[in-house]
């Protein structure tokens, strides 16, 4: 019996009828038995999964603003858009920095933070 390649498979397939590929589906199931459309639909819950996990909300909590709290401060600043003042504050009082933010973007302020000498928790 000849070898198909994984590209003639799919040009196969592109050349069939729907209910070809079904005919085929059956065969898979009798000759192997197993479910070629069941292992799909079990897999793509685990992507999706996947996805949300990364993409879940954060909160940047500032715990202290460390010792060189002026570049902290301008950190604040640029980060919230938060006025000289209301940066100074926050830096003083700690508090959150910003509420529901992506995972990755709550990282970077973490970095960010962090770098200037800042103690930070994600929440």
């Amino acid at each position: 019996m000849a070898k198909f390649t994984k590209e003639e498979f799919i040009n196969g397939l592109k050349e069939m009828t729907i209910l070809e590929v079904k005919e085929l589906v059956d065969a898979m199931k009798e000759e192997f038995g197993v479910d070629p459309s069941a292992v799909a639909v079990a897999a793509a819950p685990s992507a999706s999964e996947a996805a949300d996990d990364s993409s879940t909300a954060k909160t940047v909590v500032l715990k202290d603003a460390g010792a060189t709290k002026i570049a902290v401060i301008k950190i604040l600043k640029e980060v919230t858009g938060l006025g000289l003042v209301e940066a100074k504050a926050l830096a003083d009082n700690g508090g959150n920095v910003k509420e529901n933010v992506a995972a990755d973007e709550a990282n970077a302020i973490k970095a960010q933070l962090e770098e200037a000498g800042a103690t930070i928790e994600l929440v």
